[in-house]
């Protein structure tokens, strides 16, 4: 089990590596681009040639890319989902170009659940089918907020049966599953979605767990990350962490954070969960 943190591109990938040593990270998720802005520069040789030599001095993966914020992959809007794809699709090139395994995308947002699921699928075969590389598509569950879908696992695990590739995944996020509804407080709970995971999706199909607590109480629908085991899921994190269907996948935290200080104590929280069996 390797754990943690999204890293902060600021100034250039060369200190992307640096900056995941300091919280004592072993694998790391960045974007390769301002992520509330379609506009983007091409990522430069230089910069990318040191980070890939970094990646592998120090020993970090997998390295994972999240897709900007702004795509909307199940719009009903015609404009931003043509933009969204094509934003897909530059992303598994830049992924490509920084030795990133994979990259990742949260699920859309549709008035209509069906339409936005379908269009999702048509537009991850569309990507994959035009950008042939060996970057894996990892679909995140949400939150459930205002219209997006991939809230449930059920959903989830249409678009993985619908795009029916072996580069298509899906990323666990706690505090997202917990705000949707699924039990994680309890040893029983944790069970019981694990269980629900592996029915409607496989857990063959889970590349990364994004270990959150969750400041919004269960079934709120509200994104709001927290500290490890100091929010709503508390002790529930235990119960994940150490769960055996996770033993071997990587662990990335997205916790608040001022500073170096909050990574330092979240990643030392939650080493502490892990049990040595």
């Amino acid at each position: 089990m390797k754990l943690g943190f999204h890293i902060s591109i600021a100034g250039g990938f060369k200190y992307v590596c640096t900056r995941a040593k300091q919280t004592a990270s072993e694998t790391i998720q960045v974007f390769s681009r301002n992520p509330r802005s379609w506009k983007y520069k091409d990522i430069d040789d230089e910069d990318s040639a040191i980070f890939k030599k970094q990646i592998i001095d120090y020993g970090i993966g997998p390295v994972f890319v999240h897709l900007p914020y702004l795509n909307n992959l199940g719009s009903g809007n015609d404009i931003l989902y043509e933009r969204s794809i094509a934003s897909l699709m530059e992303d598994l090139k830049r992924a490509e170009k920084l030795n990133a395994e994979y990259l990742i995308t949260h699920s859309g947002s549709n008035l209509d659940i069906k339409s936005g699921i379908k269009k999702m699928i048509e537009a991850i075969i569309k990507a994959l089918s035009h950008i042939n590389n060996n970057v894996l598509i990892l679909v995140e569950n949400t939150a459930g907020s205002g219209n997006e879908f991939g809230y449930n696992f059920e959903q989830l695990g249409e678009i993985i049966k619908g795009v029916n590739s072996k580069r298509i995944g899906i990323v666990f996020d706690t505090a997202h599953a917990f705000a949707s509804g699924y039990e994680l407080r309890t040893e029983k709970g944790v069970n019981e979605t694990i269980k629900s995971l592996e029915k409607f999706i496989g857990l063959e199909h889970i590349y990364l767990i994004h270990f959150n607590d969750s400041l919004a109480k269960l079934g709120s629908k509200m994104d709001r990350h927290w500290h490890i085991g100091k929010g709503e899921i508390g002790k529930g994190m235990e119960f994940i962490i150490n769960h055996p269907a996770f033993k071997h996948h990587p662990f990335i935290m997205e916790t608040p954070r001022t500073g170096i200080k909050e990574d330092l104590l979240n990643m030392a929280t939650a080493r502490k969960m892990i049990r040595n069996s």
